[in-house]
């Protein structure tokens, strides 16, 4: 039997019930991020949406490599933006991470209650070579 594990769990009562990412089957699946984002330590999202593209897909990266992963083992991400107007600027930035090959992809509106531009969720291969 598989096992399945949790990865960045929420504290109880947490306005956010989801994991950062579970890990089962050999496959990473990361929950939706965006941009890091804590104006109370100098931490701000980005000015623009390709550099909100960038800072959100470092948190992914980050969340993959906990996971014994990384962006170019990533099989399948979902884009999810709020304004449909910053799609080329957000698919510029975008595909500068790829650079071994852009894996599947769906992009959606999302309307969530965040200022976020653009969020991110993905599934990628876990430990081990293709």
């Amino acid at each position: 039997m598989d096992e399945i594990a949790f990865l960045g769990e929420p504290e109880p009562g947490s306005p956010r019930p989801f994991s950062a990412a579970t890990v089962a089957g050999g496959l990473v699946f990361v929950s939706g991020h965006s941009a890091p984002h804590d104006p109370a330590r100098g931490i701000h999202r980005g000015e623009t949406p390709a550099e909100e593209v960038r800072n959100a897909l470092g948190r992914v990266s980050e969340i993959l490599v906990e996971a014994g992963s990384g962006l170019d083992r990533v099989v399948q991400m979902t884009m999810l933006i709020t304004d449909p107007a910053d799609y080329a600027a957000c698919n510029a930035e975008y595909v500068k991470h790829f650079p071994g090959g852009l894996p599947a992809r769906h992009t959606a509106r999302f309307g969530v209650p965040t200022q976020a531009r653009v969020a991110f969720s993905c599934i990628a291969l876990a430990k081990g070579r293709t």
